[in-house]
């Protein structure tokens, strides 16, 4: 992603903020148990479930990150930094 991406879009709803940051925790938390499956040499099916798991609470957090710069955008088109609607479709694409 390219600096002018990273600074334009950002979340300021400090409850969409809590959201992603708990997601995030989760996809940590997910990746630990991932890294001990591994190392605990658990069977292909276990590893692949705690992997589906992570990714999907990356996912998750990455929508809602879009979500809130959807948002931004149809409530403050206008506004100085404000996302537009081709740099957000930019971004959903690059999570899908």
């Amino acid at each position: 992603m390219d600096s002018s991406t990273s600074e334009s879009v950002s979340v300021a709803d400090p409850d969409a903020q809590k959201k992603i940051a708990n997601r995030l925790r989760r996809a940590q938390g997910q990746l630990g148990a991932l890294i001990a499956t591994v190392e605990t040499g658990a069977g292909c099916r276990d590893v692949v479930h705690q992997l589906a798991a992570v990714s999907k609470a990356l996912d998750r957090a990455g929508f809602l990150v879009i979500s809130e710069a959807m948002k931004e955008c149809l409530i403050n088109p206008d506004a100085e930094g404000s996302p537009q609607s081709d740099e957000i479709e930019k971004l959903f694409l690059s999570l899908a």
